[in-house]
């Protein structure tokens, strides 16, 4: 799933290949498994080139020492959310803690000055891209009800904390755990769609 939403993702012995063919290839972040990391800093001590940021596999425990290269640690097996989430720490300058998917999802918006309609141009956990003829005003709180595929429908309330016009950006507040589930099913299926 890292790979759809972008990131090239390579085993050690791809990546060893792939140096070959390029040799000033250097890696942006390396996934570790806790148990693999004393191999990593022997490889590194030999090399003459700036500390790489790691993510940490590991168990119940958390990640144990004090290795500065280890920018986060996610328990394994590792779910995408939460790989997700410290990636974007290291990639992105204003990070988002879920992905997000392109959509084209109708959806009605209420509030107290009536109910329209509208579309979802992108969707995540914890928010929207919303599209609508009526505008929203930068703090408004809203309704938004979500037609998702399959005849489902999810209810949730939603600030509007950006403008990127015509378009606003909502923010979901108090989802419920169902709706929660239901959407991060949705962004999966989505991503993993071929």
């Amino acid at each position: 799933m890292l790979s759809r939403l972008g990131y090239r993702i390579l085993m050690p012995d791809d990546f060893a290949e792939a140096r070959l063919a390029s040799p000033d290839l250097t890696p942006d972040l390396l996934l570790v498994d806790e148990r693999q990391l004393a191999e990593v800093t022997a490889e590194e001590e030999s090399s003459t080139e700036k500390p790489v940021p790691i993510i940490l596999l590991c168990g119940r425990q958390g990640a144990t020492g004090a290795d500065l290269r280890v920018i986060g640690a996610v328990k394994r097996p590792a779910g995408l959310h939460d790989l997700y989430r410290l990636m974007q720490q290291v990639f992105e300058d204003t990070p988002r803690t879920t992905p997000r998917v392109a959509t084209q999802l109708r959806a009605r918006c209420e509030s107290k000055s009536g109910e329209w309609e509208g579309r979802v141009l992108s969707l995540s956990e914890n928010g929207c891209l919303f599209r609508t003829s009526e505008s929203i005003l930068l703090g408004q709180m809203v309704q938004l009800e979500l037609a998702l595929p399959r005849g489902e429908s999810i209810a949730i309330e939603a600030e509007a904390a950006y403008q990127l016009l015509p378009d606003t950006g909502l923010v979901f507040h108090a989802v419920a755990p169902e709706s929660r589930e239901a959407l991060g099913r949705f962004v999966s299926q989505t991503i993993l769609a071929p």
